[in-house]
C-alpha cells in the first residue's frame, strides 16, 4: 500500500495587500489633499533609501504646497548626517547604519519639535561633503508651515510625524539602483518599522503603485 500523502493548508485571516497604479503627479495631488485638512505647523515625512530619490519627490510635493498658498520647506535627513568619525566608528555594516549614520534625535528635537513648540526650525546641522558644521541660521515659520523631511528609514525611529509616505523598494531594485558600494546599507532599508498614511511600491519610480487601506 503506498504511503498517503498530508497537504497541509496554511490559512491566514491577514489580508493580502491591494495596490492600485498611481502617478507621481496624483500622488502629489494626494498629499496636498491631505495636508490641507490639516492646520497649523506640520511635518510630513517622505521616507525612502537614497535609491528612490526622496528628496525630489518632497521638493514636487513642497512646491504644489506652496502653488496652494502654504508655506512649505524641505529637509533633507543628509543634511542631519553624524560626523564620519561617529559613523565609521565601528566600520560599515547594516547595524551602523541603522544607528549611527543619521542623528534622528536632533532631527526630532531641532526640526520637530522646535517647529511645534517655537515656531522656528533649522534646515541643517552638518554638512556631509564637507565633514563640518552646516552653520545654518535658524529659521523662522510662517504661520500653518509645512516641513517635508526626506530620507532612508525615517520611519524606523519613533518621529512624529504628522503624515507619512514610504517609498518601498525592493531587494532587486535595490540592488540595481545602488552603486555597488553601498551595498551594505540594503538590510537596513529593507526594514519599516512603523505603517506609513501613504505606502507606495517605488520599484519603477515611472509606476508607482499605492496601496490601498
Amino acid at each position: 500500500m503506498p504511503p498517503t500523502r498530508v497537504v497541509l493548508t496554511v490559512c491566514s485571516d491577514r489580508p493580502v495587500p491591494q495596490f492600485v497604479p498611481i502617478t507621481q503627479d496624483a500622488l502629489i495631488e494626494r498629499l496636498v489633499d491631505r495636508v490641507r485638512t490639516l492646520s497649523g505647523y506640520r511635518v510630513l515625512a517622505i521616507d525612502g533609501a537614497d535609491a528612490a530619490r526622496p528628496t525630489d519627490l518632497a521638493d514636487r510635493t513642497a512646491a504644489a504646497l506652496r502653488d496652494t498658498g502654504r508655506p512649505a520647506e524641505v529637509v533633507s535627513l543628509h543634511d542631519y548626517v553624524r560626523p564620519a568619525s561617529l559613523r565609521m566608528e565601528y566600520g560599515v555594516d547594516e547595524i551602523s547604519y541603522r544607528t549611527a549614520w543619521f542623528d534622528y534625535e536632533a532631527l526630532r528635537r531641532e526640526v520637530i519639535d522646535a517647529l511645534h513648540t517655537d515656531g522656528r526650525w533649522l534646515p541643517a546641522l552638518w554638512n556631509e561633503t564637507t565633514d563640518r558644521s552646516a552653520r545654518a541660521p535658524i529659521r523662522p515659520a510662517l504661520p500653518d508651515t509645512v516641513l517635508v523631511v526626506a530620507g532612508p528609514m525615517l520611519l524606523n525611529h519613533s518621529l512624529p510625524f504628522d503624515i507619512t509616505v514610504h517609498l518601498a523598494m525592493s531587494e532587486p531594485a535595490l540592488r540595481r539602483s545602488t552603486p555597488p558600494e553601498d551595498h551594505w546599507t540594503i538590510p537596513a532599508l529593507l526594514e519599516t518599522r512603523t505603517a506609513a498614511t501613504f505606502f507606495i511600491r517605488w520599484d519603477h519610480p515611472a509606476r508607482p503603485a499605492l496601496r490601498l487601506p
